[in-house]
């Protein structure tokens, strides 16, 4: 591992999600209140679906498959579920990280962007924005499809919440609902672009390419 700017930190098993986001609670407020350390913690949840402040009524296709959590986080509704890992970054922005100066919300949305480009390109895919849509996209000659989603909350210039990257989740599980409110195209992930890969190689490339951003 890294010598990395923040502690970092993986639970094992599944995290129910109401207990991820009280522990964010007081994590961020451990931040800004006492000095506590930073942390990124990396989990992945049992199935469900969440809904960011701009999250739309009619895009949950299927309310009763999985349970539905408000989130608070920016964006519209996400799928999160095992085979996919969630990172949740507690960082304070009232300082500089790496290549993100104090205080800018944008340059940090921007690299976790590339953050997550870097990470799929160790995996030998070409992970990309696309203008008007959140999140990172494969994209090939004859469609697009969405691999890596990315929602943040800063809450007295703590962050939280993250992003979501796909690395072996049952894809059915994203018809429930209209992903990041986006119609036309559909999801994928590394092993449905034939990427054997574990989620401890994921991990490990997540954490030298933080180290590379925000080092």
């Amino acid at each position: 591992m890294p010598n990395l700017p923040a502690t970092w930190q993986v639970s094992p098993g599944l995290t129910g999600y109401e207990d991820a986001i009280a522990t964010m609670r007081a994590k961020i407020a451990a931040i800004r209140d006492d000095g506590s350390d930073e942390l990124v913690w990396l989990v992945e949840h049992p199935p469900l679906y969440t809904a960011g402040t701009s999250a739309q009524a009619a895009d949950l296709q299927d309310p009763g498959r999985f349970p539905t959590h408000h989130a608070g986080r920016g964006g519209q509704w996400t799928y999160h579920g095992p085979g996919q890992r969630v990172v949740y970054a507690m960082l304070d922005l009232g300082m500089a990280h790496g290549r993100v100066p104090a205080r800018d919300i944008r340059a940090y949305v921007s690299a976790l962007e590339t953050w997550m480009i870097a990470t799929l390109a160790d995996f030998g895919i070409h992970g990309q924005t696309r203008p008007g849509r959140v999140g990172i996209w494969v994209v090939n000659s004859d469609d697009e499809a969405k691999i890596g989603a990315i929602g943040v909350r800063v809450t007295r210039w703590v962050t939280w919440h993250g992003m979501a990257l796909n690395i072996n989740p049952d894809l059915s599980h994203f018809t429930g609902i209209i992903p990041c409110g986006i119609r036309e195209h559909g999801v994928t992930s590394l092993q449905a672009l034939g990427v054997d890969s574990t989620m401890a190689d994921v991990d490990e490339a997540l954490a030298k390419n933080f180290q590379k951003v925000f080092g």
